[in-house]
């Protein structure tokens, strides 16, 4: 469950392929142009631009195998040249190579001045490559670890789950359950996970607002974990107040933002303040994409994304958590769905039909698609035997017999 402050104008979406489709549509833009201007040298002149492009790619990636070969083969191929060769040229480079060669043994020539404008597209293209010009820009960079989940927030919200939220969510609802037995029932049985998009994680929510207070833990969960034996996990239950309305839920901090703030402020990390908030936004993304997705965490949590431009409010956080806590009276809670038992108890029908039914029931054999499947034979009878009806109602001792 996500937030209400309005994260769509906050969290970045999945980038779309319109810069592919602008660019392809602004491409053939410009060939039909080409085409307009000089019809007769058209197809020449697209195919030695192609001839040059694709000559020129390759000679990039032959300049990228040899390195990869000459000093990373063993530590990152394991010596397998096929994993060199895949990660260096791509296949629209080996197609267009295949292309080229079948040109050329099939009798295709250029004069001296087409090889030596080729020569001089290529050296272009080889200098241009080299000092960076046409390397991806940043937002395609980002793209790419978005599209390969490589960033550090898909890494840390998967750990999260995986080493934190899928155990304890699940036994949540025991644990609130067993607390409002014996201390009264909770505004939420949520856990509420606080996200601050400055990634600044206080120990204790008391000190970003004196109305949130700690009131005392759960029941704790115990596991075997890594080799600890019987590692403990608690959550910890809070009262909020705000304009004499008091609350309490369970709610901590995300606890790997720690990371990211930590992060920002180590200069080998490579990490700045922009993209700490960029990670924090992309974590939230990736985090509500597994849980909404994971069975039994659904209905579990609630994130909670808190805007760093109401530093300076001294009870956001309170009124955040409450404003959350009144969107949520208003839904629906549903258990995870659950198999039904094997069991299947008859409800008996009233009135007369299911008098009728119930006076019948002995007399009517079970039916047959709901029992096994079995191979039943008939008695040999003769071809010339009457007619008779074999329905066991009708087989009664004041049974009618046709005529």
């Amino acid at each position: 469950m996500s937030g209400v402050m309005g994260e769509d104008s906050l969290v970045p979406r999945a980038r779309s392929r319109l810069p592919v489709v602008c660019t392809g549509g602004l491409g053939l833009l410009t060939l039909l142009f080409a085409w307009l201007l000089d019809s007769d040298k058209f197809i020449e002149r697209t195919g030695m631009i192609a001839f040059c492009i694709t000559v020129a790619m390759f000679i990039h990636s032959m300049c990228l195998f040899a390195e990869e070969w000459l000093f990373h083969s063993r530590q990152r191929y394991h010596g397998r040249t096929n994993e060199i060769f895949q990660a260096c040229f791509s296949g629209h480079v080996i197609l267009g190579m295949c292309a080229i060669f079948l040109m050329l043994k099939l009798g295709w020539s250029f004069s001296e001045e087409q090889w030596s404008t080729m020569a001089l597209m290529c050296a272009v293209y080889l200098l241009l490559k080299c000092l960076g010009v046409l390397g991806p820009a940043p937002v395609e960079i980002s793209e790419i670890c978005e599209m390969k989940k490589m960033n550090v927030a898909h890494g840390l919200a998967w750990s999260f789950y995986t080493g934190y939220l899928k155990f304890v969510l699940p036994d949540l609802q025991n644990k609130v359950s067993r607390y409002s037995s014996t201390k009264g029932k909770l505004s939420s049985p949520r856990l509420h996970i606080l996200l601050p998009l400055n990634a600044k994680v206080p120990s204790k929510p008391e000190e970003e607002d004196t109305n949130v207070v700690f009131h005392e833990n759960l029941p704790e969960l115990e596991r075997d974990t890594a080799g600890v034996r019987k590692r403990s996990y608690k959550n910890s239950v809070y009262k909020i107040t705000h304009n004499n309305e008091a609350f309490s839920c369970v709610l901590e901090y995300a606890t790997p933002l720690l990371t990211l703030y930590q992060m920002s402020h180590e200069s080998s990390a490579g990490f700045g303040e922009r993209e700490r908030k960029q990670q924090v936004l992309l974590f939230y993304r990736t985090l509500s994409q597994i849980l909404e997705n994971s069975l039994e965490c659904q209905n579990r949590y609630r994130l909670v994304l808190l805007n760093d431009e109401h530093t300076g409010d001294p009870h956001y956080l309170s009124r955040e958590i409450i404003q959350h806590l009144k969107q949520e009276d208003g839904e629906i809670y549903m258990d995870p769905i659950q198999e039904p038992p094997n069991e299947v108890h008859p409800v008996p029908e009233e009135g007369p039909v299911g008098n009728f039914n119930g006076a019948l029931r002995g007399t009517f054999p079970e039916d047959p698609v709901s029992s096994n499947p079995t191979l039943m034979f008939s008695q040999p009878q003769s071809l010339r035997s009457e007619p008779v009806e074999t329905t066991d109602h009708f087989n009664q001792p004041n049974a009618r017999r046709w005529d």
